[in-house]
């Protein structure tokens, strides 16, 4: 299968992005919650309790992750910018479109994770107002890491069709290229 591309490239991109998709799940299970208790020394005042805060690290690993990702194929395709041109036609159409689709959900998918470990990791301390009983310990909603995770999986399903397409239409203008260089030897004719 000609235009395929490097089976440790898209071995290597799936896994991280798996890896990406797994930490953000387990900071979405693992997301912290806050109890209110009552202040031992002054009564009207309250604090929040939270337990552990583990969910903002895997927040950030599950970023570092998709991360590498797509910095992995960005480097190996030159970010379509550089290196080889791509031949004209249908694969390299589908690879602009499947590259700018990479990237949009790449970014929503990195949004989503950071500020769900940036807000998993705010927390409310004290709240000594008389009158605020109606009051919450601030957590994060759920979702967001879910949300993030999604995201994830169809930035690795697009990388995966941008990175096929991409080498299809660099094959095909190595092929293009090829066959032009051969027609400009011997255009003399033989009488």
């Amino acid at each position: 299968m000609e235009g395929k591309g490097s089976t440790l490239v898209h071995v290597l991109v799936i896994a991280l992005s798996l890896t990406a998709f797994g930490f953000a799940i387990a900071a979405e299970r693992r997301r912290s919650t806050g109890s209110i208790v009552t202040d031992r020394i002054n009564a009207n005042a309250t604090y929040c309790v939270y337990d552990s805060d583990i969910a903002t690290g895997y927040g950030v690993g599950s970023f570092l992750f998709l991360l590498s990702a797509q910095s992995v194929l960005m480097a190996v395709t030159k970010c379509m910018c550089f290196g080889k041109p791509l031949a004209p036609g249908g694969s390299r159409a589908w690879s602009i479109i499947y590259f700018a689709g990479s990237w949009l959900t790449f970014l929503i998918a990195e949004s989503c994770v950071i500020a769900g470990a940036a807000k998993n990791a705010y927390h409310t301390k004290y709240r000594d107002a008389v009158y605020a009983h109606n009051w919450t310990c601030e957590s994060l909603r759920k979702g967001v890491f879910v949300a993030g995770a999604v995201f994830m999986v169809f930035t690795m399903i697009l990388n995966v069709y941008y990175y096929m397409y991409f080498t299809k239409a660099t094959s095909q203008a190595a092929r293009k290229g090829a066959t032009k260089a051969g027609s400009t030897v011997g255009m003399a004719g033989y009488a």
